[in-house]
C-alpha cells in the first residue's frame, strides 16, 4: 500500500496557520485530508483550537476531511489513524499536522524516521512555515523558535502582506532567504492559498528528481547561521518515504539590513560547492563526526554530491542527527559535475565544516 503523504504546518504565534487549516478543512477541494492539531501539553499555546469540543478526539467534516486533536504522543496518534484507515473505519489520503506556535518542528519531523511503524505508513512530504509579514522581523529578532521554524521549512508562506509596504515585504524576503536560501517563498491571503502550494510539494523527499535550486547559491551572503540538530548518522534509511531534512547552518550571526536596522540571527545558512569528487569513505567518516558534535545545532542540511567513480548523483539530507542518502539521477553527458551542499543551523562553525569537506575531496 502506498505511503500516506504528510505535511507539517508550522509558524509562529498568530501567523495564520489555523486560518489556513480551516479553509483546507471546509473548502470543496475533493481531497480527503486528515488534520492533526499537535498540542504539547494541557493548554493550547495559540488559543487556536480547530476542534472546539475537546471531548471529541476526531471530527469528520462534510467535505471528506477529518480533524483530530492530539495531546500526547504523536507516534501513537499516527499509528492509530493508520490502523483505523486500514480497517476501513476512516477514509483519508493524506495528513496535515499543525504544530503550536512556539514549537520546534525538528522533533515532529524526526517522528517519521525514528519509529518503524510510522515509517511504514507515512511519507513526510514537506514542512510548510507560515510567516506573519507584519510581525516577523520582531519575532525573528526575539525568538529562536521563529528562526527555527524558518530554518526547517521546505516552503515559506507569507501572511498579512496587505498590512505592510512592498519595501517591508522585500526586506523580510531578503532576511528569510539568508536564513533559509533553499525554501521557495509564496503568499497566503486570509488563509487562501492554492492547495498545490501546500500539499504534494515533495520538499522533504529523496528521489531521483531532487536537485538543489541553483538560485539559492546566488543568495548566499557572508552570513552564516547555525541550527541545533541532533544526528544519529543513520545512513541508508529506507529512503522510499522521504527522509531526513537537510540543511544545517553554520556560524557568523548574519546581520540583515531592514531599513537602517541590523538584525542578527543565530540561525543561518551556508553553502559548500566543489567540482572535485568526494572520497566516499572519508566523507562518511567526516559527516558522522559532524552530527555527533554539532547535530543538536544542525537544523537542516541537503546536498547533491559527486562521488568518485559514481555515474549517478548521490542525494543526502538530514535533520539534527538523523541523516540519510540515496542515489539520484545519472549525470548528464554534457552536465557540469560537482557537489552542492547547503547547511542551516545555529551558530555552526562554517570554517570547520568547509575545511573538513575539502579534506574529503579526492
Amino acid at each position: 500500500m502506498a505511503l500516506i503523504p504528510t505535511t507539517i504546518l508550522t509558524g509562529f504565534l498568530g501567523a495564520g496557520k489555523t486560518t489556513l487549516l480551516n479553509r483546507i478543512l471546509q473548502e470543496d477541494h475533493g481531497m480527503r485530508i486528515a488534520v492533526i492539531e499537535n498540542e504539547f501539553g494541557q493548554e493550547n499555546i495559540d488559543n487556536e483550537i480547530l476542534v472546539q469540543d475537546s471531548s471529541e478526539q476526531i471530527i469528520e467534516m462534510n467535505n471528506g476531511c477529518i480533524c483530530c486533536t492530539v495531546r500526547g504522543d504523536l507516534i501513537v496518534a499516527l499509528t492509530a489513524l493508520a490502523q483505523k484507515r486500514d480497517a476501513g473505519l476512516l477514509a483519508f489520503d493524506r495528513i496535515v499536522i499543525e504544530t503550536t506556535g512556539l514549537a520546534n518542528p525538528g522533533p515532529v519531523a524526526q517522528t517519521f524516521f525514528v519509529d518503524e511503524e510510522v515509517g511504514s505508513h507515512y511519507m513526510l512530504d514537506a514542512i510548510i512555515t507560515v510567516v506573519d509579514a507584519r510581525h516577523a522581523m520582531k519575532q525573528l529578532d526575539e525568538y529562536e523558535e521563529a528562526q527555527r521554524q524558518v530554518g526547517f521549512a521546505d516552503k515559506l508562506l507569507l501572511s498579512k502582506t496587505d498590512l505592510v509596504s512592498e519595501d517591508d515585504v522585500a526586506a523580510l524576503t531578503r532576511r528569510l532567504k539568508r536564513i533559509n536560501p533553499r525554501a521557495p517563498i509564496g503568499k497566503v491571503d486570509f488563509g487562501r492559498a492554492p492547495i498545490a502550494e501546500v500539499l504534494d510539494i515533495r520538499g522533504f523527499n529523496l528521489n531521483e528528481k531532487l536537485e538543489l535550486d541553483p538560485d539559492f547559491l546566488a543568495t548566499e551572503s557572508a552570513h552564516v547561521h547555525n541550527h541545533d540538530h541532533d544526528h544519529a548518522h543513520e545512513h541508508k534509511h529506507d529512503h522510499e518515504h522521504a527522509h531526513e531534512h537537510s540543511d544545517a547552518c553554520a556560524t557568523d550571526c548574519g546581520h540583515h539590513d531592514h531599513h537602517h536596522a541590523q538584525h542578527s540571527d543565530d540561525i543561518a545558512a551556508f553553502v559548500f560547492k566543489s567540482t572535485q569528487p568526494f572520497d566516499s569513505a572519508k566523507l562518511d567518516e567526516f559527516l558522522g563526526g559532524l552530527v555527533q558534535v554539532y547535530g543538536p545545532r544542525m537544523l537542516r542540511y541537503k546536498g547533491v554530491l559527486l562521488m568518485q567513480g559514481a555515474e549517478r548523483k548521490v542525494v543526502f539530507q538530514g535533520v539534527h542527527q538523523l541523516m540519510g542518502s540515496d542515489l539520484g539521477a545519472k549525470w548528464g553527458e554534457d552536465e557540469v559535475r560537482g557537489s552542492k551542499m547547503v547547511f542551516i543551523g545555529k551558530n555552526l562553525p562554517k570554517d570547520i565544516f568547509i575545511r573538513g569537506l575539502e579534506q574529503c575531496l579526492v
